[in-house]
């Protein structure tokens, strides 16, 4: 007698679970420290990891669907999977931190692969950060509306990593504190003539001008212009440039969070930008985002969730790699300081200054509920990243010989 319907189903459902329960077994053996603790779709429980202490996370498997996604589409498919409540965790953050912690245990497990890494590839690779890619790119991240952003950012608009001096300081303190850092750096004083590449809504403009320096500030996004120059104190000029059209000599060069909107074949004409534009001994103070050297080739080779959603164009540096470069235009790296601890805490900050502006209707009204939970998802798995160690943010003064 043939099977029935019914059971003929219930055996695919068994093999296609089956199958993805190899997805969890990649995981676990990856999980050097920390675990997750894994309800399944069918009501049992499984605990990956666990050998070693660390970070304890808890995830909710919906629907097996959110597994196969996670394994063609990497950290693209496991979002997708959130939005569509494939999968749910009381803490999302402390998953992306345990794979964070993990990245170089766990391989390619989290990243696409087969089909859909070629295609995301093909697709980010038309996104290069030419002239005209660099201003589309950069459009579609940061002219979002300059209201979007005053929603849920400190009152200095500052969308870059503090600087924490103690638990409990105020957001807006520690992002002055930073941007005081990044002058000081500089070693200008009074009169000195600053240019700044990728000026954001000018918060370093602000510091910078105020203690009598001269800045020229550029940017990319039309939005960003038109706040600065709204608000720009005497002695500041804010254009709309692409850094490889910067002329001119300058005491001193600041670049908070810029270059990872540069792309890595574009690393040698940014570096190349600044030690044309700094006098000999000038200064460039540089805040940057990194990964881990040991993971860049897999993450240069793949198309994250960031990339594919957020920044389109963007790319995070290899230290290692960035430094090689600057030092071969004549700039000595100096005195390097590491805070990814202060940017998994920014981070915090600005997603529940995200979710306060969501439920008390500060959001403007264009940005949809998928919008919302792309940048919700956005916030927490950068804070995962930072929590876990995977990236890390610094300042480096670049000394010109």
């Amino acid at each position: 007698m043939a099977p029935s319907v019914t059971a003929r189903r219930k055996t695919l459902l068994g093999r296609f679970a089956a199958v993805l329960h190899r997805v969890l077994d990649r995981i676990d053996a990856g999980l050097a420290t920390g675990s997750i603790d894994v309800l399944m779709p069918d009501g049992t429980m499984r605990v990956l990891g666990g050998r070693v202490p660390g970070t304890q996370a808890v995830l909710h498997i919906i629907r097996w669907r959110a597994l196969l996604r996670l394994a063609t589409g990497g950290s693209s498919g496991w979002f997708i999977a959130w939005r569509e409540k494939e999968w749910t965790s009381p803490d999302p953050v402390a998953i992306f931190e345990v794979f964070s912690a993990n990245r170089r245990t766990l391989g390619k497990t989290g990243r696409s692969q087969g089909i859909s890494r070629v295609v995301r590839h093909w697709i980010n690779q038309r996104r290069h950060n030419s002239r005209s890619g660099a201003r589309r790119n950069v459009a579609a991240h940061y002219d979002l509306g300059n209201d979007f952003y005053a929603a849920w950012l400190d009152p200095t608009l500052s969308y870059s990593s503090a600087m924490f001096a103690a638990p409990g300081e105020s957001l807006a303190t520690a992002q002055q504190r930073k941007l005081q850092a990044i002058l000081d750096r500089t070693g200008t004083a009074p009169g000195d003539h600053v240019l700044e590449i990728g000026c954001g809504w000018g918060s370093f403009v602000d510091v910078a001008a105020a203690a009598g320096r001269r800045v020229h500030a550029i940017t990319l996004s039309a939005e960003q212009q038109a706040w600065v120059k709204e608000r720009a104190l005497l002695g500041v000029e804010v254009t709309l440039t692409d850094y490889r059209d910067v002329a001119g000599q300058y005491d001193a060069v600041a670049s908070i969070e810029m270059v990872e909107a540069v792309g890595q074949e574009y690393w040698g004409d940014y570096l190349a930008v600044v030690a044309r534009a700094l006098r000999p001994g000038g200064r460039a103070a540089i805040q940057y985002i990194a990964i881990d050297d040991a993971i860049f080739d897999a993450y240069a080779a793949n198309v994250d969730f960031i990339q594919r959603h957020v920044f389109p164009g963007g790319m995070l540096l290899s230290r290692s790699r960035f430094r090689v470069l600057a030092e071969a235009e004549g700039l000595d790296w100096c005195d390097e300081f590491s805070f990814g601890a202060d940017y998994a805490e920014t981070l915090r900050r600005w997603r529940l200054a995200f979710d306060d502006a969501v439920s008390t209707g500060k959001l403007p009204k264009r940005f949809d509920d998928d919008f919302i939970a792309l940048w919700r998802f956005y916030l927490m798995y950068c804070e995962g990243g930072f929590r876990g160690g995977g990236i890390d943010v610094a300042q480096v003064t670049l000394v010109k010989r």
